[in-house]
């Protein structure tokens, strides 16, 4: 039975190789009051959202990650399997150029402050 989160709570898709900043990301997150699928790389990302896409409202990745492809691609890919999802990017080496990003997504510069994050998925998640 799929659990449907999306009624109560908005869900967010973290993508972050490194584990202890995906782990304080997703604390952050669910402190603000979202619930938090995690993936390690954008591989198993994709593999997440094969299931469960229709849950998931923003996807919020890194650009520099280890796999098939990095947050950027990885974004883009998402855009087109499923538009539904807004994309907040991050990178602390990258800074995109806005027509870069696919689809309207944000970009946050690393290190990012957990206010800042929870405030753009916050407008992403309300915004029509």
């Amino acid at each position: 039975m799929m659990n449907n989160y999306s009624d109560v709570t908005p869900v967010v898709l973290l993508v972050e190789d490194e584990l202890l900043v995906r782990m304080a990301a997703a604390e952050d997150l669910q402190d603000a009051g979202f619930h938090v699928m995690e993936a390690a790389n954008a591989d198993v990302a994709l593999a997440v959202l094969e299931t469960c896409s229709r849950d998931v409202q923003v996807l919020f990745t890194d650009i520099d990650m280890p796999g098939s492809m990095n947050g950027l691609d990885l974004a883009e890919s998402v855009q087109q399997r499923w538009p539904h999802i807004s994309l907040l990017i991050s990178s602390a080496y990258h800074k995109p150029l806005p027509e870069q990003i696919p689809d309207e997504g944000r970009f946050v510069p690393k290190p990012y402050s957990s206010e800042d994050v929870v405030r753009c998925i916050r407008e992403m998640v309300t915004s029509p």
